[in-house]
């Protein structure tokens, strides 16, 4: 699957996101990097240029919500059906637990 927006856009988007939830919290920086217990260093960071790891992101989803969505988005998408025989087909499938291709 081919992406149209660019990593760096992406995760200016995410900081932008954090960022507007943080502010709806009535949050300074301070307060969320305290509660959250990421350095406050890192959070600057991440809402000006967007880096940040994967465990302090999800440390500031726990304080400003959304972290079930985000589990919920990652979820492989189920099979559309169009017909019984199409049903059929799929449990006849063992769902892969490695990929293929390199």
């Amino acid at each position: 699957m081919i992406s149209l927006i660019s990593l760096s856009k992406a995760q200016l988007k995410i900081a932008d996101s954090i960022r507007a939830r943080r502010l709806s919290m009535e949050l300074t920086q301070e307060g969320l990097a305290e509660r959250s217990g990421v350095p406050l260093a890192t959070l600057r960071k991440f809402e000006q240029k967007g880096s940040i790891s994967i465990g302090s992101f999800l440390k500031l989803l726990m304080v400003t919500g959304g972290i079930e969505e985000i589990i919920e988005v990652l979820k492989p998408s189920k099979p559309n059906f169009t017909s019984i025989d199409e049903v059929l087909k799929n449990t006849d499938t063992i769902s892969r637990k490695r990929g293929r291709k390199k």
